[in-house]
């Protein structure tokens, strides 16, 4: 399957604002697409959750996913058990449809790194440092190419990540080598408080592909379907042996960049209603309920239900001891350096010291 090649300047789109069929039905059924649906759910009602912590001094500084649920959710659905992830702090939703548990996530809000981080689930834990894990991902891919292991690699960051030099190494040793990799840039608009126009003069972060050899596509990233369908193709693409593609997909991030932010002192408010009118789940709702796949009193039962489920998953999150202030050392090393000792010895003697 020959990936498009020219991303253009008109998104791929198969459902529009208003959740009317636009484009060809991707090969998806009912049940995946309510499966889809409540994922979205499930990624707004958590984004909500943590932040409403935070606010109470129960959470850490988080990043608001409202608005990216169709991205977030779609780029992960399509991906097998094998397949690798790496993803920023604004991908908790693609986490969830990978398998980390939910309290697992709420745990590492609280400012832990859960001890027992899934491994099985193929993903990695969430990358502060902006940029690095498209390196990460690509990594992958070539490991697993490698070891003839049939996983693809999936990274996504977002639009402020391109201007790192981190992104445009990954695109040229994922072009050079051929590495089974799907990058995805979420471009929500603003990198913080820097807009989109001051990232880049390209018309669109996908045509960087071309420069490094990578095919690329440009996406409604608040169409879940075309999300789904875009991804799906690319990662079958890289797993048939084929290489990498880079995925731009255009979105918008409702809230603030993180609870550290105000958004109000940079951006127009008119700018944001635009936005929320093209809402990613509203939409789709539109659509399964014309199509007879959701009932309008439905949508309220399961909100209640996800609530329901994302407050279990923080009970059970803030029930889990808080991790020693040393341990993050056990993740240093297998063998820690004499230096490396030293240092651990200062932090005990130092948390000593401030307990009495």
């Amino acid at each position: 399957m020959a990936i498009q090649t020219d991303p253009g300047l008109v998104p791929y789109q198969i459902l529009d604002a208003g959740g009317n069929l636009v484009g060809k039905m991707p090969g998806i059924s009912a049940e995946r697409m309510l499966s889809l649906y409540r994922s979205m759910q499930v990624g707004r009602v958590f984004s909500n959750k943590i932040i409403a912590l935070q606010r109470q001094g129960r959470a850490t500084t988080f990043g608001s996913l409202v608005g990216q649920e169709a991205t977030a959710v779609g780029l992960a659905a399509p991906m097998q058990p094998q397949d690798w992830l790496a993803t920023s702090y604004r991908e908790i939703a693609s986490l969830i449809v990978k398998g980390v548990p939910i309290p697992t996530l709420a745990y590492s809000f609280r400012g832990f790194t859960p001890e027992n981080w899934p491994a099985e689930t193929h993903c990695l834990p969430v990358q502060i440092v902006i940029g690095t894990q498209m390196l990460h991902a690509v990594g992958l891919a070539m490991a697993a190419k490698i070891a003839g292991d049939p996983a693809v690699a999936v990274g996504v960051c977002g639009d402020g990540a391109t201007s790192e030099g981190d992104f445009n190494e990954a695109l040229n040793f994922a072009g050079v080598f051929q590495a089974p990799v799907v990058l995805v840039v979420q471009n929500n608009g603003w990198a913080i408080s820097v807009p989109r126009s001051k990232q880049s003069a390209a018309s669109t972060f996908a045509a960087r592909g071309e420069g490094f050899g990578v095919p690329a596509r440009l996406v409604d990233g608040n169409d879940i379907l075309a999300v789904y369908d875009t991804m799906s193709k690319a990662i079958e693409n890289a797993r048939a042996g084929n290489g990498p593609t880079l995925v731009e997909t255009l979105t918008y991030r409702i809230g603030a960049h993180t609870t550290a932010d105000d958004p109000t002192r940079y951006r127009d408010a008119a700018e944001v209603e635009a936005w929320r009118a093209r809402d990613p789940i509203a939409r789709f709702q539109k659509f399964l309920i014309a199509r007879d796949l959701l009932a309008e009193q439905r949508v309220q039962q399961l909100i209640e239900e996800v609530e329901e489920e994302i407050n279990e998953a923080v009970r059970i999150a803030e029930s889990m001891p808080p991790m020693a202030p040393d341990s993050f050392f056990d993740y240093v090393a297998a063998t820690l350096s004499p230096r490396q000792q030293a240092q651990r010895a200062d932090l005990l003697r130092y948390i000593n010291q401030v307990i009495q």
